[in-house]
């Protein structure tokens, strides 16, 4: 593909652009170390200008940077510049790969209740278990050894990938992308203490995803005793992640791997947690609020706040602490000596 053709497909995100002599074929896109003649890279800032001077790239998507423009004309560079390069370079990237996505069809060993209810130019995989009364919608994805329990909905263009199981009542809107191994709908972990032991407590609950919604490898969103637990629209889960019965996650947030949210938990709009933070049943986290990978929230986070650490504190407070960390056995031999002196 040329350069002056990616350039046009990109569109207004582009803002100005710098072309060879001789307009560059393009063969892919490549990581910046990685780059190699006729391939599509990016710079994401200052921080990485060191890179211009060694790429093998042919094209370079750039900020809004003079000196890096410059660098990469000196260098027979062709680039584009933009605001957002990494917006910019994940649109490019769709320029030249499309996922696999197999012609619609329904295997022979698919078990579908004669119940259900299967919409237009759906793709069904082998050994797909489909239950009573259950609801797929248009354009629906689902690959092999996907199970969908009774009085499941699953809307438009929405994506199943293989080994995952939609338990009952789960409701899943349009142009969801649900990975391999993750579990919706399962019961949540509600048990009531007894002289003898544990009494269980029937989730009878539901748990709904709304569109947009992408759910990662062997991550399990639990459905509540009572009521629904529900993930907004557009928000995304990477792989290994725990949501526990009624938690209600709001649009927009990213919740990162091994993360682990208890019972009830609610978070608003455009949360961000980053790597294994655990969250306490029924905290809460306000719109904006980011959690730092590995902390511990066990109270509720005020709107647009930066936590970190175990029990979480303001981040800017944290890091105050960390520093001094390292020096504690120091300030506690100085300590000693000055109890000592005191003493004597």
């Amino acid at each position: 593909m040329k350069f002056s053709e990616i350039v046009q497909k990109l569109g207004d995100s582009a803002n100005n652009n710098s072309l060879p002599d001789n307009d560059i074929e393009l063969s892919g896109i490549a990581a910046i170390d990685e780059a190699a003649s006729n391939t599509l890279s990016y710079i994401e800032g200052a921080k990485f200008a060191s890179e211009v001077a060694k790429t093998g790239a042919s094209a370079l998507i750039l900020p809004l940077d003079e000196n890096l423009q410059a660098q990469a004309k000196a260098r027979g560079i062709a680039w584009v510049s933009t605001s957002q390069p990494r917006l910019l370079f994940a649109k490019a990237i769709a320029l030249f790969y499309e996922p696999y996505r197999p012609t619609p069809a329904i295997h022979p060993t698919a078990v579908i209740h004669p119940t259900a209810n299967i919409g237009k130019d759906v793709y069904i995989g082998a050994h797909v278990v489909i239950e009573a009364n259950v609801q797929i919608g248009d354009r629906v994805c689902i690959h092999p050894n996907v199970v969908i329990y009774p009085q499941v909905q699953i809307g438009n263009r929405t994506t199943l990938h293989a080994n995952c199981t939609i338990s009952e009542r789960a409701v899943i809107g349009a142009d969801c992308v649900i990975h391999s191994g993750a579990v919706i709908g399962s019961e949540g972990f509600g048990f009531v203490p007894i002289p003898t032991g544990w009494y269980k407590m029937e989730q009878s609950g539901i748990t709904i995803l709304e569109d947009g919604v992408e759910v990662g490898c062997n991550s399990t969103i639990d459905r509540p005793s009572v009521g629904e637990t529900r993930i907004g629209k557009q928000t995304k889960i990477d792989n290994l992640v725990q949501i526990g019965h009624g938690c209600r996650i709001g649009a927009n947030c990213a919740i990162a791997a091994q993360v682990g949210l208890a019972g009830g938990v609610i978070l608003g709009n455009r949360v961000i947690l980053a790597g294994q933070v655990g969250i306490a049943n029924q905290a809460k986290m306000g719109n904006g609020a980011i959690a730092a990978a590995r902390a511990g929230i066990l109270k509720d986070v005020e709107p647009g706040a930066t936590v970190s650490g175990t029990p979480a504190i303001s981040h800017r407070l944290y890091i105050k602490a960390a520093a001094i960390y390292s020096r504690l056995p120091e300030m506690y031999q100085t300590l000693k000596q000055l109890q000592k002196r005191l003493g004597e």
